[in-house]
């Protein structure tokens, strides 16, 4: 059975097609390529945001997007993490880099395995996710610009609203955790591999 292609479901794979344009432009050796990529980012970045409210204004809530929307933007963050610590690789954003990785693998199997025991609303999107989410995207979109805009430092700042990204990623998975604590810590015979 095919999918029915809605405009917030084309907004989803929009952002996943963006990836791999995100990658070339900040390999291609060509002035302002970097700031390309920084542009292509924001746009993918703001359909986040786009596609979740159309879907839910316009009734066009589908399984398959509820799937890829948030494989999208973990695969836009990852990749883009991943192109910066490659341009500048150092012990900060290598940890921070991990630590926003690690995170999202970690909450994504919590959520999963919450949903296999039918808990899954305890660790739904909270509104420290989704700060951490808007800190996350503002900070990789300045640190891909990396030039100087109006005399202010781009890569600058937005290492620093990444570190604040990164702390706000540790405080979120501690609260998820906490809240599938009850469901994580029950005592069954029930074992698994």
């Amino acid at each position: 059975m095919l999918v029915k292609l809605t405009l917030p479901l084309m907004l989803t794979l929009g952002r996943v097609m963006a990836i791999p344009v995100v990658m070339l432009l900040f390999f291609l050796p060509v002035p302002y390529a970097r700031q390309a990529a920084a542009v292509v980012f924001i746009l993918a970045s703001i359909t986040d945001w786009l596609d979740g409210f159309l879907a839910r204004r316009w009734q066009q809530e589908s399984r398959f997007g509820a799937f890829l929307d948030p494989v999208a933007d973990k695969l836009l963050v990852a990749v883009s993490l991943v192109l910066l610590l490659y341009d500048r690789p150092g012990v900060l954003l290598a940890l921070i880099t991990s630590v926003i990785i690690g995170r999202e693998i970690a909450v994504s199997a919590l959520r999963e395995w919450m949903a296999e025991i039918g808990t899954r609303r305890n660790v739904a999107v909270s509104w420290l996710g989704k700060l951490k989410t808007g800190f996350q995207m503002t900070a990789i979109a300045m640190m891909l610009w990396q030039l100087t805009l109006f005399g202010l430092p781009l890569y600058t700042i937005g290492f620093a609203l990444l570190i604040v990204a990164a702390v706000l990623t540790l405080q979120s998975m501690i609260a998820y955790l906490q809240a599938a604590w009850p469901a994580l810590s029950q005592d069954d015979q029930a074992t698994d591999a």
